[in-house]
């Protein structure tokens, strides 16, 4: 189907990115779980087919179809600046798979204090190592700083998570059931404010050092610190965003479904149903986030330092915002 597959063009997407279903679609593809089964032998395939594309030495009866596929399988698998291997459960096609379990952990009724601190700690390693693996490694960055992001990220989701279990268990004024309700409701505060600590942590040298903002044309006009903010506040609110129907929606589904009579005579399919309904939500959630906001953003010269401004001629320059 030649609609299907427009004609290939090395390191772009095949669905428009200005549109929020072109992105949609993008990150559908990229985040697909099939990529994490690949053969070692169909990766190399994939590599060889992608720099015989480059050297315009492609073999004869070569699709635009395989040659998607074929970028598809190596952006899926291989980082982009250092060209290794990405850890399985820290590729992006991994983060649903494996982030999974840990949501359904985290969203355990009735637990201990030492079972959230576990969750909410794991939570934030999962995270963190997919930051890492997933980092912008064009700039050499200390493993120093990935560290403190982490301690940052663990400490602010711990210590939210826990504070708030306390304050529930010692609030009077709650029923029983409605203390149950709103322990539910306790990972998603904890989660989204660690994220954005962890964002801001991983990232906090862009504020001090500026980001570089680019022309029409994709050359760098200057560094600017106004459009670093920019791209944290908007990489922030995704991971605010993310985190809404992941955390939430379960808990409000779940509240229903236990009141079911099949659930009430069968407590054992609480685990599984339970789970079910996490990953659905996750599998929602994350392409749907990361579709927000365009993988490169926009400001206009008047809003950013005088220099830039002066430098160029455009009234718009683009800056990457990262995931």
């Amino acid at each position: 189907n030649m609609s299907q597959y427009p004609a290939f063009a090395l390191g772009k997407s095949r669905f428009d990115q200005s549109t929020f279903s072109g992105r949609l679609r993008h990150f559908l593809d990229v985040i697909d779980p099939s990529t994490l089964f690949v053969t070692e032998k169909r990766l190399q395939e994939s590599v060889e087919l992608l720099h015989r594309f480059k050297q315009g030495s492609l073999p004869a009866g070569v699709t635009d179809a395989q040659l998607w596929q074929a970028q598809k399988v190596k952006q899926a698998i291989i980082h982009p600046d250092t060209g290794e291997k990405i850890l399985m459960p820290f590729r992006m096609s991994g983060f649903i798979p494996f982030g999974t379990p840990v949501v359904v952990g985290l969203l355990l009724p009735n637990q201990s204090l030492l079972s959230a601190v576990f969750w909410q700690a794991l939570n934030q390693s999962h995270n963190a190592c997919f930051n890492y693996c997933n980092r912008n490694a064009s700039q050499p960055a200390p493993f120093s700083r990935f560290f403190q992001g982490y301690v940052g990220a663990v400490t602010s989701a711990v210590s939210i998570a826990v504070g708030l279990k306390v304050l529930v268990q010692k609030a009077r004024r709650f029923s029983p059931t409605t203390r149950l309700l709103v322990e539910r409701f306790i990972p998603f505060p904890a989660v989204a404010t660690a994220n954005v600590c962890n964002v801001v942590l991983m990232r906090h040298s862009e504020l001090s050092e500026g980001i570089s903002v680019l022309d029409d044309n994709g050359n760098v006009v200057g560094t600017s610190k106004v459009a670093a903010r920019h791209a944290l506040l908007e990489t922030a609110l995704t991971r605010v965003v993310m985190p809404v129907p992941i955390l939430v929606l379960p808990p409000i589904v779940m509240s229903a479904l236990e009141k079911l009579p099949l659930l009430q005579r069968q407590p054992r399919l609480v685990l599984p149903v339970h789970a079910a309904v996490c990953l659905a939500a996750f599998s929602l959630a994350l392409p749907v986030a990361v579709s927000l906001f365009p993988q490169t953003s926009q400001i206009g010269t008047k809003q950013l330092e005088p220099e830039i401004a002066m430098a160029t001629d455009c009234t718009i320059v683009t800056y990457n915002k990262g995931l």
